[in-house]
């Protein structure tokens, strides 16, 4: 059995999936998956899975260099921008208008995980990263300017 980290046998295999730069939604009850998307559809009731219960739980598994949510999160959702900057403290954040979420962020996502949520504007990507400590903090290695800081 595993020992800790996310059980869901789904989600995990979808998150062992992801590379550098690309894209995982975790989104709302309501939102609207393509159909041709990696669903993952953690949706049980409203709020069971809550959102930021979701985003913690794959945040202790990914590498995330990048965080874009509608642009109304910040003025419309203050709490929930809050809770992103000090959750995705190191993350360049960035904002995009809610039909760009719901659509071509929708199609770019290679993972679109489904929570419980009940959230308005509960629809946030995330994009991976490098643990550049691991990569590149080795004796005869050329570190790249945008990862020296982060050695």
């Amino acid at each position: 059995m595993k020992r800790h980290g996310i059980l869901n046998a789904e989600l995990s295999g979808a998150l062992a999936t992801l590379g550098h730069t690309d894209l995982l939604l975790a989104v709302d009850a309501g939102f609207p998956v393509p159909r041709d998307a990696h669903r993952v559809d953690l949706a049980i009731a409203e709020n069971l899975p809550d959102l930021r219960t979701v985003l913690g739980l794959i945040a202790d598994e990914l590498v995330v260099e990048g965080v874009v949510r509608a642009e109304d999160v910040p003025t419309r959702h203050p709490r929930l921008d809050a809770w992103l900057r000090e959750r995705f403290s190191g993350a360049e954040f960035t904002t995009r208008p809610h039909a760009e979420v719901l659509g071509e962020l929708a199609r770019q996502a290679k993972v679109v995980v489904r929570t419980g949520a009940f959230e308005p504007w509960g629809n946030i990507g995330l994009f991976c990263g490098v643990d550049a400590p691991r990569w590149f903090d080795k004796e005869d290695v050329d570190v790249p300017p945008e990862y020296a800081s982060k050695l």
